[in-house]
């Protein structure tokens, strides 16, 4: 069935993966097509980006139609930085990897959050370094034995909780096995206006796929917690801009968490008591599963969007890849009256 662009799913399309039957994240792919077709999303507005890894291949398997760039490993940030401050009209989808973002790429990482960078940044966290043969990653399983490299001494990197200590509005954790809740926070990443972190923990099949660890698809299913029922509802465009806040809703109750572009999450409180609204409790509601080896999934936390990055520099609303050489070239007595009043 077409959507509002005439575009059917298979048009949202790739290429043919070549990533090992069954990986996790073959499944997120087919979410963010699933995601782009419901929302009749334009391919041509859409920039694809990446690093180096297994995930960072992905963006070939997905929005045949959009542009793309693969950068090097962990330097992606600053590229979706210099891509969106260039055209702020581009939906900007991210590709990382627990190596990619929590190692060689962590400062990037908490620097793009810092500022703000209007895009969907999700991570396909493995556990291991997949395209180099499973080395352990900064996402591993303190206690984790591999049979190539022994055991892993060093405690994990909560990648959410990184993101919401560093600035970030939007920061949820799920699971590539679970295709309905993936898709729905998709689709509330790419409604929202600032930095959306949605950390997805993706089995490598072929080299961390013990039932034991906490990367597995074994124990995914059997372990997940979701934090809430969520719900994607899209309302159409509203104009205005005001603060987002809703009141206290009781367990089984559902609340409705309207975003900037007319859209709504629709939250349905489970057994599970947290506020997704309130930053102190998201920290320590992820300090406590870590403590307790919990696995939680859902939306973390949630926040008033701030200003993005090309607000804060004072930049015209107009994108600059839209604006004539006139207007984005100094003339000669411009720059040299700017020279001048640094003198």
């Amino acid at each position: 069935m077409p959507n509002e662009l005439g575009l059917e799913r298979q048009d949202y399309r790739g290429a043919t993966s070549t990533l090992c039957p069954g990986c996790g994240h073959d499944s997120i792919s087919n979410q963010i097509i699933s995601a782009a077709y419901d929302l009749s999303l334009p391919m041509y507005r859409v920039i694809k980006l990446s690093g180096i890894g297994c995930s960072s291949k992905t963006p070939a398997y997905f929005l045949k139609g959009s542009h793309g760039f693969n950068a090097v490993h962990g330097r992606m940030p600053s590229v979706a930085t210099g891509a969106t401050l260039a055209n702020n009209d581009l939906v900007a989808v991210a590709v990382s990897g627990d190596g990619d973002t929590g190692s060689i790429g962590f400062g990037q990482f908490k620097h793009l959050i810092r500022r703000n960078v209007p895009l969907v940044y999700i991570i396909e966290n493995n556990g291991v370094y997949g395209l180099t043969k499973g080395q352990f990653s900064a996402t591993s399983d303190e206690g984790q034995e591999l049979k190539y490299y022994g055991r892993n001494e060093l405690p994990a990197i909560d990648l959410c909780l990184e993101a919401i200590i560093g600035g970030a509005t939007f920061v949820a954790r799920s699971f590539s096995g679970d295709a309905k809740q993936v898709q729905t926070l998709i689709k509330a990443a790419i409604s929202h206006r600032g930095t959306a972190v949605i950390d997805i923990i993706s089995p490598c099949v072929t080299f961390n796929n013990d039932p034991k660890g906490n990367k597995s698809y074994d124990y995914g299913k059997k372990n997940e917690i979701a934090l809430h029922e969520i719900d994607y509802m899209p309302k159409g465009y509203v104009p205005e801009r005001e603060e987002i806040t809703v009141g206290d809703y009781e367990e089984g109750s559902t609340v409705e968490v309207q975003m900037h572009d007319g859209s709504y999450i629709a939250l349905k409180k489970l057994s599970h008591d947290h506020d997704p609204r309130n930053r102190a409790s998201a920290i320590a509601t992820l300090e406590k599963a870590q403590t307790e080896q919990l696995f939680l999934t859902g939306l973390i936390y949630y926040e008033e969007p701030r200003p993005v990055y090309g607000e804060t520099l004072g930049i015209v609303n107009t994108p600059l890849a839209h604006l004539p050489e006139e207007k984005l070239r100094p003339s000669q007595d411009a720059l040299a009256t700017l020279m001048q009043s640094y003198m």
